[in-house]
């Protein structure tokens, strides 16, 4: 089946040094949904790349004694290795440095400047280098960089400025038109409330401060400024050409399908970008997807602290495939996940050794055992119980394609793994309900036993055939155990396809084994301190990361306080800590006090978060503690009405229709949650919408008083207003 063409890139790598774990995962996401659209029967082309000009990189290139070129032909070749070790399937990587795509900026850049949409002026600000921007003195933050928190420059120079508010309009209309061409949804209230409804100012698109960059082919003192440059490799890399001779290529692929970014270069992307692409007269992209964060442990990861974590070291331990589920799984929709050498391995453990590798191997092993290897289904149910058995199998397998593809038309693609694992752990309860080894005590039942090893078999070879896009390698591994192929997604919905008479290896293989948590805490030691010795004690400022960005620490209180500065003066916070093994005695855990002297005007707030709280939420009067200390922010929601709700295995995802919220939610045991014993629950995300009441206070919105509920944890939490 021919869907059509899918065109998806990733942001291109900035060639500053070597990606850790939270600039890879970004490749990892799109390779997975590249590889799910084209067995879903699209034609794709999957395009990632690096970024390779800039004054950092001309600095760096310096400090190392090499020429810029010969820098960034090591860094881009060592980003384009790691790509390879993680199983990626791109099919062009650009560099901003091929010649095709250096020619096109410059021609894309005269083409604007006979336009009229470029022009010459002169650009005073504050500098900050390593994010190669200015600011202007309102938009610093504690004097420093609002970016990266580093130390700003007043700074100068010439350079050549494209007339963004030329464009505002047409874009704003653009963005209501096709809600989904921004995703998730936070993101472009961000985009529309912070930066366009506020106006655009005109964008800074040439340098003369440093010559690492395209130069200006009509006014050699300039060379082009990072976005021009580095956005447009989306359509260079396709054979785009600014003078009307475009490739078939670019004419089939473009307007892109997808653009895969970190959420921090969101507005690069959805606003900068298209409207280039007005300009240029060309169509804008599908949708823009801002991903989170994948942060190391409690915050951002840096060589200066030595708690990086490289990619090529957890694959060398752990295997990549297993490293791929993880990033793949434990990434929330919109808010940040953790990578941790410990969670890691709970993971490769729980999901990987016990649900899916223990199942395989237990198949495998009792069709050696009982038939010689021999997998035949001879339909026999004997009793209602069997056939129910059977039944509920079959309908989980033939239905996990259509919930899986449903989790990744919308981009939830930890969500479409969950869903095919479910399979998975239905057949290891199909296991718990037949008890082959029981049946295997009865010569009578021995046709009974062949059905279930049948049906457990083709389950099996259903679910492999799912996970292939995001774990390609274990997938092929299972098929071969079966001595079978993994199947088009075309045939997922029929069950008994496995060969009848088929034979099963007779040597199994285990998938992944289980690791000891004292091993892998060495091995963690080990390279944690090799990676000590070699940068030494000396605290270096940490880089930005280009366009894939490394993940930020949580938001601190002095953060909290400045972005809500406007609201009136900060009177007191208070905090009261309680040992969280006594959370269940107590009616009170911490004290957040917040009292304003004027009126709550229209504001919206934002609450992203990973943690636990009580199913159920209140969606106002939102309590609130901070702890700078711990760099962690403790919140608690009453329960709200929950007026509907649906199951999905061990999630629920539940409705607050009276306040037109949805909230996602998981439950670790729906018994209880049903019996009104509300157990702990996972919330991703909580919009408070926009509250306009001129009568109300932050008092009242952020009340003082935390009211503790049995079983709440301490999360991180991040706060942004709408403005």
């Amino acid at each position: 089946m021919n869907r059509g063409k899918y065109y998806i890139t990733t942001a291109i790598a900035y060639t500053s040094g070597k990606p850790h774990i939270g600039n890879s995962y970004e490749i990892v996401l799109a390779d997975s949904i590249a590889r799910f659209k084209r067995k879903d029967g699209y034609d794709v082309f999957f395009q990632t790349g690096t970024d390779e000009h800039g004054q950092k990189i001309e600095l760096k290139a310096q400090e190392a004694g090499v020429t810029p070129k010969e820098y960034v032909d090591g860094v881009a070749n060592t980003i384009r290795e790691i790509c390879d070790s993680l199983n990626t399937s791109y099919d062009k990587f650009i560099r901003t440095t091929d010649d095709y795509h250096e020619k096109q900026v410059q021609k894309i850049f005269k083409r604007l400047y006979d336009k009229g949409d470029i022009y010459k002026g002169a650009y005073e600000g504050l500098y900050c280098t390593p994010c190669e921007s200015f600011w202007t003195e309102s938009q610093l933050v504690d004097g420093k960089c609002p970016d990266c928190g580093r130390e700003v420059k007043p700074a100068k120079e010439e350079a050549y400025f494209f007339k963004m508010s030329k464009y505002a309009e047409r874009l704003i209309k653009h963005i209501n038109d096709h809600p989904e061409f921004i995703q998730p949804v936070a993101r472009k209230n961000e985009m529309m409330n912070n930066f366009l409804l506020p106006g655009l100012q005109d964008l800074c698109v040439s340098r003369t401060s440093f010559k690492w960059g395209i130069p200006v082919d009509f006014d050699n003192r300039h060379v082009v400024y990072v976005w021009l440059d580095a956005l447009t490799n989306y359509i260079t890399g396709i054979g785009y050409d600014a003078e009307g001779n475009s490739t078939e290529q670019y004419k089939k692929l473009w307007p892109a399908d997808l653009h895969l970014i970190g959420k921090d270069i969101i507005r690069f992307h959805t606003i900068y970008w298209p409207i280039f692409l007005m300009a240029l007269e060309e169509e804008l992209p599908k949708q823009v997807f801002g991903h989170p964060w994948l942060l190391q442990g409690d915050g951002k990861m840096s060589k200066s602290k030595g708690n990086v974590i490289y990619v090529d070291d957890l694959a060398d331990f752990f295997g990549v495939d297993a490293v791929r589920y993880y990033m793949i799984h434990e990434m929330p929709f919109e808010n940040d996940g953790n990578a941790t050498w410990e969670l890691i391995a709970e993971r490769n453990n729980s999901d990987l050794a016990n649900t899916l590798g223990n199942l395989v191997n237990r198949t495998v092993s009792m069709s050696n055992k009982y038939f010689g290897g021999v997998v035949s289904d001879k339909g026999a149910a004997y009793t209602k119980q069997d056939e129910k058995a059977d039944r509920e199998l079959k309908e989980v397998a033939v239905g996990t394609l259509a919930r899986a593809a449903g989790r990744m038309d919308e981009l939830r693609v930890a969500d479409a793994l969950t869903e095919i694992f479910a399979l998975f752990k239905r057949c290891n309860k199909y296991i718990d309900e037949t008890e082959p080894w029981v049946l295997a005590k009865d010569p009578e039942k021995a046709d009974r036993l062949s059905t279930v090893l049948y049906n457990l078999v083709e389950g099996i070879v259903i679910g492999a055939s799912l996970l292939e896009p995001f774990m390609p390698e274990t997938a092929e591994k299972i098929a071969a155990q079966l001595n079978t192929s993994l199947r088009s997604f075309d045939s997922l919905g029929t069950f008994g396809l496995y060969p009848d008479g088929n034979r099963v290896t007779d040597k199994p293989q285990i998938l992944f084994a289980r690791l000891d948590m004292k091993e892998v805490e060495k091995k963690e030691d080990e390279i944690l301190a090799a990676m000590r010795g070699a940068e030494g004690t000396k605290e270096e400022p940490e880089e930005d990361s280009g366009l894939i960005h490394e993940g930020k620490p949580v938001i601190t209180g002095d953060t909290i306080r400045e972005q809500f500065s406007d609201l009136g003066e900060l009177v007191a916070i208070e905090y009261i800590y309680t040992n969280a093994d006594q959370y269940e005695n107590q009616n009170q855990v911490t004290v957040f006090k917040w009292e304003v002297d004027v009126p709550f005007t229209a504001k919206s707030f934002l609450l992203s978060y990973d943690g636990r709280i009580k199913a159920g939420v209140a969606l106002s009067n939102v309590q609130v503690n901070i702890n700078d200390n711990a760099h962690t922010i403790t919140v608690t929601l009453p329960p709200a009405e929950i007026t509907s709700h649906e199951i999905f295995e061990d999630n629920i995802r539940v409705f607050n229709e009276k306040d037109g919220i949805f909230n996602r939610i998981t439950v670790e045991n729906y018994a209880d949650f049903i019996s009104g014993q509300k157990t702990v629950v996972e919330q991703r995300a909580i919009d408070l919408g926009l509250l306009t009441s001129a009568d109300k206070n932050a008092q009242t919105v952020l009340r003082s008083l935390l009211s503790s509920l049995p079983g709440m944890e301490d999360y991180r939490l991040t706060i942004t207003t709408r403005r």
